[in-house]
């Protein structure tokens, strides 16, 4: 068992001793780093056989939610970035089902459509596929509950994060033969399975015209009537079979953009749409505008509201749920005599997430809401950042809480672990980024935003290596396009706004000089770099390197500041190393033999001057000990991914190297090295290979062995070595 240090008196001894022949800024940080490492509460991590997500609590939209109707606490949610999950009652956690796929099958992290086999509570199949301009999706069947899954032969376009992922369902098992499965692609139209998803054939007979893309978005059968079946082509209308698929007719009248559909007991169809009437119900061959009153102008925007949400009590056809959607503050309506009247649900928050701003607890961008079949009162919400429960939907009040425990769904930036003071920083998407200080294993008190600053994004984090509770990151909002930075005198509890920079110049990546912490340079989207000496309060351009890599999808990382010279800064750009030795007022070419790639990393090394490393991706794994001048290939890697530069054992001066890449008779994997890449030992994991997008990788320079990867869904995984 390993500790972090604990004692304020150790942690201004290991301050002096890495500090003391440095500069008094650097010296003065020893006290505030004592009082630090006694003010965090440190973790104990034990030797760890498998990685294990840094609990962070959310933050990812959750596009469904499915209750099995035969078994009790039987749930899953389907998430657009992050996979899928199933639910553990007992530790009233989010069991992640899909880990096991690799990097070559990230695409596959993405949630198109989630269907359970109403008859038997160990069937589900999931349809996975992020992105239509990716590697085809596909459609996976479970006889665990998710535990295992087998391929389908059935390989199309999908797109869980792309438009209208919030809507839905459009995969669906016949509650009178679970032989028979329907799956409405977004591209290529309707497909059936009548072998339980061992083959599938195109219904060709299925004359839905939906919109390019969006495609067939909900399907559904009616659980009492057996043959009957509708599905919804996007854009077109909704259609109505009597013989499960085998002929079709569009109903007439029915909403072009319907979002959701349900069947009640009494076969009455309901409707959730885009457009007005947002909400009605079909029975006796006609439709009725059943959408609640005084609701079409939305408090915030002024905007005609969507309805999303849409649940029918399976124990009250009459009783109905639906919630408005695309919005950023949701209404919950309920009616108890089938839409003839409605009560807008008053509610309050019961959050477990101690960091959720106020605007993530108004159930932004609602996806689905639904009655639970088996516990009378109980009904289930997913929105843009996570899974809510209620357990008294009959309340005057109703009472959400929020479920957030093993639903880690983050996007990373980037990571730093300093050598003192918080043991993890991150920077994140859409909901800024963390200072760790509650250790791993627990939620963060606060984001970023909470003590200063609030960005969208973090795009990058640094630090002066001789005085490391200086801080710097940069970051912005991509909806209003504006942009900048903040500092930390404290490690990053606290940050402050600089006090200038170009609102829309898109800051990428920033390293901090060595030894003056005032003095960083910032990589920008498209652009010129630039570079403040007086802590962000005013700005130069850089001159000599090329513009910045276009942002903000773009992990790259061309810039890094040597970790002794406070005036010499590295870049790496199209096969080239440039290197300043003016503080980064200047840059000149010094290598220009190394191959191209736009995957890169390039870093430093703690306590030695110009020592370099740079990853290319497929094109290898370079060292420089002489500033960038000269670089040696590390033989046997065949690919570097990413890689990290951790703290060194005792008694060693080398610092390990950690490597998620492909190293020459071990394959694909995650790797440690200790003697600068000469003989590398296997530290992954085949059943959890980390492989939804990692996109940043770190180590650990509090303590040897402990390594984090960061991921584009998945959000935060680390692993102690011993």
């Amino acid at each position: 068992m390993n500790h972090y240090i604990t004692h304020r008196s150790i942690g201004k001894i290991i301050c002096i001793a890495v500090t003391a022949f440095f500069s008094a800024i650097a010296l003065s940080q020893c006290t505030v780093a004592a009082d630090l490492a006694s003010s965090i509460p440190q973790p104990q991590i034990v030797n760890q056989d498998s990685w294990t997500n840094v609990a962070i609590g959310g933050g990812g939209y959750v596009t469904g939610v499915y209750l099995h109707p035969q078994k009790e606490n039987l749930i899953y949610i389907k998430t657009d970035v992050g996979g899928f999950y199933r639910w553990n009652a007992v530790e009233q956690k989010w069991i992640p089902l899909v880990d096991h796929f690799p990097l070559s099958q990230s695409n596959y992290y993405g949630g198109e459509a989630l269907a359970l086999d109403p008859n038997n509570p160990n069937i589900v199949y999931i349809a996975a596929g992020k992105y239509l301009w990716a590697d085809q999706g596909t459609i996976f069947k479970s006889i665990d509950q998710g535990s295992t899954w087998k391929k389908l032969n059935l390989d199309l376009p999908m797109g869980g994060n792309q438009d209208k992922r919030w809507i839905g369902e459009r995969l669906a098992v016949n509650p009178f033969n679970s032989n028979e499965i329907l799956f409405g692609s977004r591209q290529s139209g309707l497909w059936k399975s009548s072998d339980a998803g061992i083959t599938w054939s195109h219904i060709t007979s299925f004359p839905g015209q939906p919109e390019a893309d969006i495609g067939i978005t909900a399907i559904a059968f009616d659980r009492n009537h057996s043959g009957l079946v509708y599905v919804n082509a996007y854009g077109d209308g909704i259609y109505e079979s009597t013989d499960a698929g085998i002929t079709w007719n569009r109903i007439a009248g029915s909403p072009a953009k319907t979002m959701r559909i349900a069947i009640a007991s009494n076969r009455t169809l309901y409707v959730t749409s885009a457009t007005s009437p947002g909400v009605r119900k079909y029975t006796n061959n006609r439709w009725s505008n059943i959408t609640p009153p005084h609701s079409w102008k939305d408090a915030i925007a002024g905007s005609q509201i969507v309805f999303n949400g849409l649940s029918i009590n399976p124990t009250n056809a009459n009783d109905i749920l639906v919630s408005s959607g695309e919005t950023t503050s949701t209404k919950i309506y309920r009616s108890l005599d089938g839409g003839t009247t409605w009560q807008e649900q008053k509610h309050s928050i019961n959050n477990t997430v101690p960091w959720w701003r106020s605007f993530m607890l108004t159930h932004r961008w609602v996806s689905a809401i639904e009655f639970d079949p088996k516990v009378a009162g109980r009904v289930w919400l997913t929105d843009w950042y996570g899974i809510w429960k209620t357990d008294d939907i009959n309340a005057s009040r109703v009472t959400w809480t929020n479920y957030e425990k093993g639903h880690e769904e983050l996007v990373t930036f980037a990571l730093v672990s300093p050598p003192i003071g918080i043991p993890l920083l991150s920077g994140v998407a859409d909901v800024d980024g963390f200072s760790h200080n509650n250790g791993l294993d627990t939620f963060p008190s606060r984001s970023f935003g909470n003590s200063g600053p609030t960005f969208q994004d973090t795009f990058s984090i640094a630090y002066s290596e001789q005085a490391p509770l200086r801080m710097v990151r940069v970051g912005g909002n991509r909806w209003s396009s504006t942009y900048g930075g903040a500092t930390s005198t404290d490690g990053g509890l606290t940050w402050k706004q600089f006090t200038s920079f170009p609102t829309e110049v898109m800051p990428m990546r920033i390293a901090v000089s060595a030894t003056n912490p005032n003095l960083f340079i910032v990589t920008t989207s498209g652009r010129q770099a630039l570079r403040t000496d007086n802590g962000g309060h005013s700005w130069k351009p850089v001159s000599g390197l090329p513009h910045g890599a276009e942002g903000p999808w773009n992990w790259s990382q061309p810039l890094a500041a040597d970790k002794v010279n406070g005036n010499t800064f590295y870049y790496y750009a199209d096969g080239k190393v440039y290197r300043s030795s003016n503080g980064g007022l200047s840059f000149e070419t010094v290598n220009s033999s190394l191959p191209h790639d736009g995957w890169h990393l390039l870093k430093t090394v703690p306590k030695v001057a110009g020592e370099v490393w740079l990853s290319l991706n497929w094109q290898g794994f370079y060292h420089s000990t002489d500033g960038g001048a000269t670089f040696n290939k590390i033989a046997g890697v065949e690919r570097a991914y990413l890689f990290a530069i951790g703290q060194p054992q005792v008694q060693s001066k080398l610092a390990p190297l950690y490597l998620y890449g492909k190293i020459k008779g071990m394959g694909e994997g995650i790797f440690q090295s200790l003697d600068q890449g000469k003989t590398w030992l296997d530290i992954g994991d085949i059943q959890q290979p980390i492989g939804n997008e990692p996109n940043v990788m770190e180590a650990s320079h509090q303590q040897y062995g402990l390594v984090f990867i960061g991921t584009n869904g998945r959000g935060i995984y680390y692993k102690k070595i011993e």
